[in-house]
């Protein structure tokens, strides 16, 4: 079972992101602050469940949560500034548009940018030890892997609907067979033979 807060007395936001380690499209952040008492049986990080599960658990989240967002910053972004910073920049555009201002951020990992002078701990598998980290990684996986779905109609030689844009051999087998889209990150390495891509 979940923990349903850290500090017991402050208005807590759980923090996580998703698609960092994608080749193309968007990296999306959530932050969730969940009722100070709250339970659910089957709330948990979100690489635990099925997909059926998550969007289940989505309408849960979304219906029973004080407040959350859900923030996207894209592929041409992710090139500009790097994909830590980019996670940094999504999940603090997802805390900036919560409508209840938290008192502690529990962000999934070890490291954080701060933001607003907002108190914060990096919990290392945080989405499997707070319901509301858990309840971040599911909303930004669910709607991140939607878009992914959506993309992936007008490019389905990338089997976006399966691999979501992860670096998954049929995924760089169409980058090498058919170059690059518009969704793709371009400082990644694309390829393990980088240059083949370019000739």
């Amino acid at each position: 079972m979940l923990l349903s807060s850290y500090s017991h007395d402050k208005i807590e936001a759980g923090c996580d992101e998703a698609g960092r380690g994608c080749l193309a499209g968007p990296v999306v952040a959530s932050a969730v602050i969940l009722p100070s008492d709250y339970k659910h049986k089957l709330l948990n990080d979100s690489k635990q469940l099925s997909e059926t599960k998550r969007l289940l658990l989505r309408k849960d989240i979304e219906k029973d949560a004080i407040s959350y967002g859900v923030s996207f910053v894209d592929n041409c972004e992710i090139d500009q500034v790097n994909i830590l910073n980019a996670s940094y920049l999504a999940m603090n555009r997802a805390i900036d548009m919560l409508t209840k201002a938290p008192e502690l951020l529990l962000i999934d990992g070890n490291r954080y940018k701060p933001h607003n002078d907002i108190p914060f701990e990096c919990i290392i598998k945080g989405d499997g030890q707070y319901l509301s980290i858990a309840a971040a990684s599911i909303l930004a996986k669910t709607y991140r892997d939607e878009y992914m779905q959506e993309i992936g109609i007008k490019h389905p030689e990338y089997g976006w609907h399966k691999n979501k844009g992860y670096p998954t051999i049929p995924h760089r087998e169409a980058i090498k067979q058919f170059g690059i889209t518009d969704f793709h990150r371009k400082s990644f390495r694309l390829l393990p033979e980088q240059l083949e891509l370019f000739d």
